[in-house]
């Protein structure tokens, strides 16, 4: 064992190196693609190469081509550091090296898991008896619950989708908010239901769902119908009306589906349940631990109140397993067979946070994104598109040439992302809406601090004082 203790050792070292310099290195990667090349490019050895050697090679080789998305300065997308604990569990993870599937092959994993979801149901205040999964990401956790819902609906219907596949069955329409994120329609694709089955409910200027649009939607599509809502649009964090919405979907049979990747962790804040308030009326719910949770990838989470559709839809069986019959054993509730066990890493986190920990993190980056995008705002040469209700806000940057067109206030935008991005000092991403090009600001990290705010601002403040006229 001790070529492998010393393995570790090496890992270790270029690991606290790395998270040693979050605060002082370039937010963005300084390394070209075919630099990247070169370096990770090296022949295959025929005999194999040693194993410290190839850590440190490694470490060597991606220098300069990771982002610093772990740290506190990157806004680009909703993608949260990883606290202590829960990086901590994880490498445990990897020694333990435990199958996850079953309680026979991971009893520890498995029991980590059912506490960590129990805990999970109780601080979202979503019904306790619900079923859960821990999948890879927020994509697989839509997959599990619309796969949940496809058995619920065609189930009401008369129709077992299990044994007699789609072929020949009724026809399911999916009514979603027309501004939902694309790994709702890709689930779709991967359960064989299909984007054209989706009718998009139009939205108010915010994003929103109708009452006026829903009822609509429901009587021009007769049949097994799944309604998607969203608990926190990607631009805007917007929510849905749940407690509106939801009742007059259920009353026209319909299962409610919810996208919550890092909305529905508001119901652990204080300050921001209340716009999450009827979400506990749906039956489905996926969100991403690896957003506001911080805890490593491979972190998604699909719940299902119909623990039955929910388990006729992912269960297997095999005379080689050895099924318990007194704890959960994960393989029935989750599309996976061999897996990593991901609920050690949360488990960590929500120990280390604890229901005030939680509360204070989202908190905090609400407070923090608001100052940012109100912040950079207010600068010569900037534009406040959205101001933050949760952690999403956009900003604009103006052409300030005379007669300036939107499109030249698009490409001014676009511009000084790009500057910004290339100080190093903060990192964020551009996207459309309503037809204008905007800098979108997201805030999940629990690193984000008070510092990390003005420099970011700052940075903003210097790039548009370089491109003025």
């Amino acid at each position: 064992m001790t070529q492998t203790y010393a393995v570790l050792d090496r890992a270790h070292h270029h690991a606290t190196r790395w998270l040693d310099g979050l605060d002082t290195r370039s937010v963005a990667a300084t390394t070209t693609l075919e630099q990247l090349r070169a370096r990770l490019g090296v022949p295959l050895d025929e005999h194999g190469a040693d194993p410290e050697r190839i850590i440190d090679e490694l470490a060597a080789a991606t220098e300069g081509g990771l982002l610093g998305s772990p740290g506190g300065r990157f806004y680009a997308w909703v993608i949260g550091g990883t606290l202590p604990s829960a990086l901590a569990a994880d490498w445990l993870t990897s020694a333990w090296d435990q199958n996850a599937g079953m309680y026979a092959t991971a009893p520890a994993a498995a029991i980590a898991e059912e506490v960590a979801g129990a805990w999970l149901l109780d601080l979202l205040d979503l019904p306790r008896d619900a079923s859960f999964a821990f999948v890879t990401g927020c994509q697989m956790a839509h997959v599990t619950a619309l796969a949940a819902a496809r058995e619920g609906v065609l189930r009401a219907a008369g129709w077992s989708v299990e044994t007699d596949g789609l072929f020949g069955a009724p026809r399911i329409r999916v009514l979603a908010n027309a501004t939902r994120h694309s790994t709702v329609d890709r689930a779709l694709r991967f359960l064989g239901i299909g984007e054209r089955a989706v009718c998009a409910i139009p939205t108010d200027d915010h994003g929103r769902v109708t009452e006026a649009s829903l009822e609509s939607a429901l009587a021009s599509n007769p049949g097994p119908k799944i309604v998607a809502l969203a608990a926190g649009d990607l631009n805007t964090g917007v929510f849905d009306s749940f407690r509106r919405l939801i009742p007059i979907a259920k009353a026209a049979g319909a299962w409610v589906h919810v996208d919550g990747a890092f909305g529905l962790m508001a119901r652990a804040s204080r300050t921001k349940r209340h716009m999450s308030d009827g979400v506990e009326l749906a039956d489905s719910w996926a969100t991403d631990a690896h957003k506001w949770l911080n805890v490593p990838y491979d972190s998604g989470i699909a719940i299902v109140r119909d623990r039955t559709a929910h388990h006729a839809a992912m269960t297997v069986h095999a005379s080689y397993l050895y099924p318990s019959t007194e704890v959960r054993d994960e393989v029935d509730w989750n599309p996976e067979f061999s897996r990593r066990a991901r609920g050690f890493a949360l488990y960590a986190a929500l120990r280390e946070l604890g229901r005030e920990g939680l509360a204070d993190l989202i908190d905090r980056c609400c407070a923090h994104c608001h100052a940012i995008v109100t912040g950079i705002g207010a600068l010569p040469g900037a534009e406040m598109l959205w101001e933050p209700e949760l952690d999403q806000g956009m900003v604009r940057f103006l052409d300030p040439r005379p007669g300036a067109t939107a499109a030249d206030h698009d490409a001014r935008t676009d511009r000084v992302i790009a500057a910004i991005n290339a100080t190093g000092e903060a990192f964020f991403g551009g996207v459309e809406w309503h037809g204008r090009r905007a800098m979108r600001v997201s805030v999940v990290n629990w690193r984000t601090s008070d510092a990390d705010v003005a420099r970011t601002i700052a940075a903003a403040r210097r790039v548009l004082e370089e491109l003025a006229p």
